[in-house]
């Protein structure tokens, strides 16, 4: 599907563990369909810093933004989407916080008789998936070999970040849409539909672990461009 509309940029915001470099396949097939993308590389120290980092990339792109996140960086664009370049906000098996709620205060509410994320105790401030459980909890549909790099080269995951209390919700001024990952290890499938329920998402569901964006990128990029083309097809309105 080719972008029939040459203004606007996709930003995409990773989550917690991982950097932007994930985002690989989605910016490929993006530009593929001619459309400008911007990667964020947050630090994952705190929420307020990845805010202000993501927020310099809207700054720095042309709108409208269609603004991106998975999982933690679903928090980081609640937050940030309320930037007036951001047209609209995409969830990929993101989180979903609402006013003073935090990723910490969303989880206490998930489901505790399904799988639980293999998340060793905090190290000097700082959270780490278990290397050996990282596979099959995060990226169980990802190539072995993809995914035990993934686990080597984790990024840690500050106690502020997850703790971080949003102030404004992007979702309850801007459209938002969330793609369901059914076969997600990280965060319950059914927290996910809660989630966007809530948030009054256009929800896709579709089969793949949390590491969907890197497992199934084309997937990730269908429902960005929908809601790319349903941002086009209401300014034409």
């Amino acid at each position: 599907m080719a972008n029939e509309s040459a203004a606007g940029t996709v930003v995409l915001v990773h989550g917690g563990f991982v950097d932007g470099s994930g985002w690989q396949g989605v910016y490929d097939h993006l530009k593929n369909d001619s459309y400008a993308v911007s990667v964020v590389q947050n630090p994952t120290i705190s929420l307020a810093d990845d805010v202000a980092v993501t927020k310099r990339a809207i700054d720095a792109a042309s709108d409208p933004v269609i603004l991106v996140g998975h999982s933690y960086g679903g928090a980081v664009v609640t937050e940030a989407g309320t930037h007036p370049k951001v047209a609209a906000v995409v969830y990929i098996a993101g989180f979903v916080p609402d006013e003073g709620e935090s990723v910490n205060t969303l989880i206490q509410g998930f489901p505790t008789d399904g799988p639980q994320p293999p998340i060793l105790p905090p190290q000097e401030g700082f959270l780490s998936l278990d290397r050996e459980k990282f596979h099959e909890a995060f990226a169980g549909d990802v190539d072995a070999l993809v995914a035990q790099f993934m686990a080597d080269s984790q990024v840690p995951w500050g106690l502020e970040a997850a703790g971080g209390t949003i102030s404004e919700p992007a979702w309850r001024s801007k459209p938002s849409w969330y793609l369901v990952t059914t076969v997600d290890r990280m965060i319950p499938p059914s927290a996910q539909r809660d989630m966007s329920a809530r948030a009054g998402s256009t929800v896709v569901e579709s089969p793949g672990s949390h590491a969907i964006y890197v497992s199934r990128p084309a997937s990730v990029v269908a429902l960005i461009e929908q809601a790319a083309m349903s941002l086009t097809t209401t300014a034409a309105k």
